[in-house]
């Protein structure tokens, strides 16, 4: 079937040059099949059509032929061009067994036949000039020979004639240049080529060989090929010293034990790394095939496309060589980097404009980032810490419950991918924290619903989702989804379960002494025991003491757990210490509240008892001292019959002793008012309002921290309040001092009113009685005198030391007191200097400071 297609074929040219002969001979003498002219010219048409060669312009069917019908029409031919257009459309429409399949080459074919004869009947007669110069110089070979030994170009009249070359000079220079090139070359490119290919796999060619000294692969210089060849293979070359490295880590990298020196990201970043190269693989083995096909000469056309030289191996090469430079400085980079922080390495390089670097990071990463983005769905949704290599950003450390929240969990800062921000790390930290604490410390098993839902509403399932490198919304929504859900939950259980809220409040009635009749109570049935020396008191008398004031106030009222809670506390004491430097509440949180009331929490809470209770102490004492100088004291007629110089002495003295109780006061007072309602009650206010709009556990512990930050500060406790605080507390003590001189004023005024009314009981019965006996009077009355005068000195005495007393406790108090008030302006707080304006507000201790100075 072959034969006779070529048969039909080699016919069919024949027909075309018969043809295209006859065309320029006269109709007498048609051409001769069998003449040497014939032959020659058939021979020349089928080397034409043998060639390789193309034409320049696109092949188009259709605009050769409006081309065609174009020329016709504007050549005034409208007949002949809707002729062809008729015949072009029939022709066109030929589809099947037996059309003909290249329409446009046919086209083209006779076009450039038609232009050829219009240009022959122009200059000559003859149809085709080179055919019949063809037969020229087959008549005259000798001449042309000549001519060329002689030097002579074939110039003819100023044109080149173009001609066969029939002695195959063309073919005879390509040989003597291939001849040229096998002695320049010791080695074929052939071999070249698949040394290379060797190397690019990491196996040592015949002549490629890897050197140490040079750490790459090398042409050995004693093999002689031209220079450019060297350079390009040792260009190509490069590959194979970089497949070396990546192949080398990750071989080192299995291999390396123990496996938390690698860990999972490190495990995925080498199954990565190892895909790359599989592909690598794939695209060497169709390289090695094509290698094996010979290259062809420059004289000879290849039979196929499929060669492969080292131009041809560098196109090749290019994007892979772009890929392994990129994995090899990888490797380099994350060496000694594990976990996050080998992904964020490997994330900085992601950030190219390349777009074939970035879509091969982006598959790279996808595949790093896989075991980490599965840490984090673990731990947002089910609080597990699957992180067996130490190479996930959260760590996680045994504590105690009460410590699960602060010290359990932190961020580690070295294994953060720099794709996750740190406030989203922080979300993420914190919603494993309150799964945790949920499961722990509340022991709640509630979050399980809500993490569901939340999964849900970001639309990832709970045991695998889309999470992953470049999800980054998907990942931020299942966070913000979940953390609101269990956030709040956490909050309710807080709330409802355990009463947060009652215990906060029951802690600022009874340690911050806000229940009054249970202050005043207690206070009132422990000051006889808490007088007396501390390792004489027992704690067991003291918490029944407790239990009573508790009974005897509206405390009785509050729910049991709540009092179950409060204990009294006994804290060390050494020689010399009275019940009250020892004495105090504490309060019991338990779990999970002790994660808000942790042991240096309810150490400040002592520290603000300790200062209330002291200053409810000093209210107690002057109260106490007011008693005991209650005008019927000294409305006894027994004091009239002393001397007029003991009576004013003793009102003077009492009256010393009013005006400096009412200065006391006063401050006390004022401090008492400032404290309670200034301090606890505004702070209070506001951290029920933070309370309310809290919206997870790290909100509820910042509005509980800066609630008692601010009782510290407002309080005089804070750390820049020291000095001022000591100041307090020495006023404090001296108006304690106050309560003893004044008790033991009252008690002398009693005992020289009891001491008055028995001498004037004994005079008046001794005079009865000598009256009845005998009438003389003088050695009685001399008793009397004697003993109604030594009365009134030691009175007198002892008014004039209490005066005394009295006065350097004023002059005491009153230098206390400017130093205290001079420091409350230069205080950073505001409420402190309220509290300035408090207790000075009719300006008396600024004035009396000017009149000092």
């Amino acid at each position: 079937m072959e034969d006779e297609d070529q048969q039909k074929l080699t016919d069919l040219v024949k027909e075309l040059v018969l043809r295209l002969l006859s065309h320029g001979s006269p109709a007498s003498a048609p051409p001769n099949p069998n003449s040497p002219h014939f032959q020659a010219s058939l021979r020349y048409a089928v080397r034409i059509l043998s060639s390789r060669l193309t034409p320049s312009v696109t092949p188009d069917a259709a605009a050769i032929a409006e081309s065609i019908k174009r020329y016709l029409a504007t050549h005034g031919k409208s007949s002949q061009a809707l002729t062809f257009a008729d015949l072009y459309t029939k022709f066109a429409s030929k589809t099947g067994p037996g059309s003909v399949n290249n329409k446009w080459a046919v086209l083209y074919l006779l076009k450039i036949i038609s232009e050829d004869r219009a240009k022959n009947e122009l200059d000559s007669p003859s149809l085709l000039p080179n055919l019949e110069s063809f037969d020229a110089e087959l008549g005259d070979k000798s001449r042309v020979s000549q001519d060329r030994e002689n030097g002579k170009m074939g110039w003819d009249k100023g044109v080149l004639l173009v001609s066969k070359d029939p002695e195959n000079l063309r073919e005879l220079a390509f040989k003597g240049y291939a001849d040229l090139v096998k002695e320049e070359n010791e080695v074929s490119e052939e071999v070249l080529v698949r040394d290379v290919l060797y190397a690019c796999q990491g196996i040592d060619g015949k002549y490629v060989k890897f050197g140490t000294i040079v750490d790459g692969y090398i042409l050995s210089d004693i093999v002689n090929v031209p220079r450019a060849t060297r350079t390009m293979v040792r260009k190509l070359c490069e590959l194979g010293w970089l497949f070396r490295k990546v192949k080398g880590y990750i071989s080192e990298s299995m291999d390396r034990f123990p496996a938390e020196d690698v860990g999972t990201v490190g495990q995925a970043f080498c199954a990565a790394l190892q895909d790359e190269l599989s592909e690598y693989y794939k695209l060497l083995a169709i390289l090695e095939a094509q290698s094996m096909n010979p290259i062809p000469l420059v004289s000879e056309s290849a039979n196929s496309s499929n060669y492969l030289t080292l131009r041809r191996l560098s196109v090749w090469l290019a994007e892979p060589l772009v890929k392994m430079r990129l994995m090899a400085v990888l490797v380099d980079k994350c060496r000694v980097l594990r976990g996050g922080a080998m992904a964020g390495a490997i994330h900085l390089h992601a950030q190219h404009g390349d777009p074939l670097v970035h879509e091969f990071m982006k598959r790279l990463l996808t595949r790093v980032c896989s075991p980490m983005f599965e840490m984090v769905r673990s731990w947002v949704l089910e609080g597990e810490l699957e992180d067996i290599f130490a190479e996930f950003f959260i760590v996680g450390q045994q504590v105690k419950a009460e410590s699960l929240w602060r010290e359990g969990y932190r961020l580690q800062s070295a294994m953060l991918p720099s794709f996750i921000s740190n406030s989203l790390a922080q979300r993420i930290l914190r919603t494993g924290k309150s799964i945790n604490f949920l499961r722990v410390c509340c022991e709640d098993r509630g979050w399980a619903e809500a993490a569901s839902e939340a999964a849900s509403a970001a639309g990832t399932t709970t045991r695998r989702g889309s999470l992953g490198y470049g999800e980054t919304d998907a990942l931020e929504s299942l966070i913000d989804e979940a953390a609101k859900r269990i956030d709040r939950h956490l909050l309710d259980v807080m709330y409802n379960r355990y009463k947060f809220k009652e215990h906060c409040l029951a802690i600022k009635r009874y340690l911050l002494l806000g229940q009054g009749d249970f202050v005043q109570y207690l206070m009132d049935i422990v000051w006889p025991e808490l007088s007396e020396p501390a390792n004489t008191i027992g704690s067991f008398k003291l918490a029944g003491l407790l239990e009573s004031a508790v009974r005897s106030s509206n405390a009785q009222y509050d729910d049991p757990e709540i009092l179950d809670r409060l204990r009294v506390k006994m804290m060390p004491h050494g020689t010399g210490d009275r019940g009250w430097d020892v004495f105090s509440l504490e309060y019991d949180p338990r779990v999970p509240l002790d994660t808000v009331f942790t042991e240096s929490v309810m150490a400040k809470y002592l520290r603000i008892f300790n200062f209330l209770w002291k200053l409810r102490r000093v209210e107690h004492a002057l109260i106490g001292a007011w008693k005991t100088m209650k005008p019927n004291c000294i409305t006894s007629q027994a004091f009239m019959k002393l001397q007029r110089a003991v009576k004013v002495q003793l009102l003077s003295t009492l009256r010393r002793c009013q005006v400096l109780w009412n200065e006391m006061n006063h401050f006390v007072t004022n401090l008492q008012y400032y404290i309670m309602f200034e301090v606890l009650e505004v702070s209070w206010s506001n951290f029920s309002h933070e309370m309310e709009v809290a919206k997870d556990l790290d909100d509820l512990l910042s509005a509980h921290e800066k609630y008692l930050n601010s009782i510290l500060e407002k309080s005089l406790l804070g750390e820049r309040s020291q000095a001022l605080h000591k100041s307090l507390f020495i006023l404090f003590d001296l108006i304690l001092r106050f309560r003893s001189h004044a008790d033991r004023l009252s008690e002398g005024i009693h005992e020289l009113q009891a001491r008055t009314s028995e001498s004037s009981l004994a005079s008046r019965d001794k005079n009865k009685s000598r009256r009845r006996v005998n009438d003389g009077p003088s050695e009685t009355s001399s008793w009397a005198a004697d003993g109604r005068k030594a009365l009134t000195q030691r009175a007198g005495e002892f008014l004039r030391n209490m005066r005394q007393d009295l006065d350097s406790i004023s002059k005491e108090y009153t230098s206390l007191l400017e130093g205290f008030l001079s420091q409350l302006p230069v205080q950073q707080h505001v409420d402190l200097k309220f509290l300035m304006f408090r207790l000075d507000f009719t300006e008396f201790y600024s004035r009396l400071g000017l009149n000092k100075s």
